[in-house]
């Protein structure tokens, strides 16, 4: 007889805090016995790999969730009926956790606790990619005030796929796409909707794999992290400020800003919202996962809160896709992070970059769990910051993630109950 053994395994989120324990253990040890050449040769290169498929992922993610989301409103008198309200209110409910974001970094500045000293050793390979964002800075002043017309609209949209930092041309194009695919009769367009329903599904499945792959470039991007640093632990006390400042901002959304939407947009009262929307929250923070959770968040929608049936099938599924308050106000903070810790300055107009791909690109971010890795690059690159610096956070994004999944379904619930008003 053969016995049949159960396999134990730890769950993704566990090991890649494991990979960055063990990532820094290794650095440390590097540091101790003057190993930091071998690290930068031979270890750091897999972090870097799973930074460049991140970055490879990024741009079908986006093109492909965008129109799925687009085609998925049916038509266009349904969208400009309902879909065209609930667009203009994920995009101010956006636009606010984005500032919320932005000032928290701005005021708490968590990545200046790092020594700067160990910065300007880490700033000589960067100074390549400061100057060439100066050069364009300088470039665009004298150019006339339309010129941002150019960087939104592409002459050529296969070019712009090419390079991350002309997501927003990308974006153009896909929202273009999707809104004139609306236009066409159903039985004509269905083709192309289940094309990109199978397209979905397939790069979801990449995205997932890639996520897998974590651990393992964690392990390597934190070993050369800490060997870059020299050892220095300062990085772990800004680390801990920075996710305590991601999560303040996080509850702020979730118990201030959303009850007050409730209690001046809608007749629920704020106490009934709160009592009844918390076992979605725990559930959405149990799996991380806003798709996971859509079925349990509509039957509470529909039965509990008393919300239309037409308006829960409609709003939250889109919700889903393209509203995500929490993602934008962490990918806010986690760039100002990382470029505090680099020692990097943006500048008034690299802010209103990151504020304006941090609301746009939070549209495509998959509703699972680790799919804001993606984005993050694509916001990184937007602005000058090396993808690489998405190291500094990887380790502890699960508990953040977990959060602002809560804060992405309470989102779309409240959404759902002004449009159902």
């Amino acid at each position: 007889m053969t016995e049949k053994r159960k396999r134990f395994s730890f769950p993704l989120y566990m090991q890649i805090l494991f990979g960055m324990i063990a990532g820094i253990l290794i650095g440390i040890i590097a540091v101790q016995f003057n190993g930091e050449r071998f690290i930068q040769n031979w270890i750091y290169p897999w972090g870097r790999l799973f930074i460049r498929l991140l970055q490879l992922i990024a741009v079908p993610l986006i093109f492909v969730t965008l129109i799925k989301g687009l085609t998925g409103l049916k038509d266009i008198s349904t969208f400009s009926r309902m879909g065209g309200k609930a667009l203009i209110l994920y995009l101010a409910t956006s636009m606010l956790a984005v500032l919320l974001g932005l000032s928290m970094g701005l005021l708490v500045k968590p990545g200046n606790l790092v020594d700067k000293t160990k910065v300007e050793h880490i700033q000589e390979a960067y100074q390549a990619i400061a100057a060439e964002k100066e050069l364009v800075a300088e470039q665009s002043k004298n150019q006339g005030p339309l010129s941002f017309i150019n960087d939104i609209v592409p002459d050529n949209v296969f070019a712009a796929a090419t390079n991350n930092s002309q997501m927003l041309q990308v974006i153009f194009f896909a929202l273009f796409f999707g809104v004139a695919a609306l236009t066409i009769k159903s039985n004509k367009i269905q083709p192309v909707i289940n094309l990109f329903d199978g397209l979905n599904d397939i790069i979801l499945r990449m995205v997932d794999y890639i996520i897998r792959f974590a651990p393992y470039g964690v392990v390597a991007l934190m070993a050369g992290l800490v060997t870059d640093f020299k050892g220095d632990i300062s990085i772990f006390s800004a680390l801990a400020i920075y996710a305590l400042v991601i999560v303040f901002a996080l509850l702020m959304l979730m118990f201030f800003f959303y009850p007050l939407i409730i209690h001046f947009f809608t007749k629920i009262k704020v106490a009934k919202f709160l009592k009844t929307i918390y076992p979605v929250q725990l559930f959405a923070f149990s799996t991380s996962s806003s798709a996971a959770t859509l079925p349990f968040a509509m039957n509470v929608a529909e039965k509990k809160l008393g919300l239309s049936r037409e308006t829960v099938s409609f709003i939250l599924p889109v919700g889903t896709t393209i509203n995500m308050d929490g993602a934008s106000c962490y990918q806010t903070i986690a760039v100002l992070f990382i470029a505090q810790v680099l020692g990097i300055d943006l500048s008034v107009s690299q802010l209103l970059i990151v504020v304006g791909m941090c609301i746009i690109s939070s549209i495509g971010t998959p509703a699972i769990p680790g799919g804001s890795f993606v984005i993050l690059t694509i916001v990184l690159t937007s602005v000058g910051i090396p993808a690489e610096g998405l190291a500094l956070i990887l380790g502890i994004d699960r508990p953040l993630d977990m959060l602002r999944t809560s804060v992405n379904v309470t989102g779309d619930t409240v959404i759902a109950a002004i449009i159902d008003k």
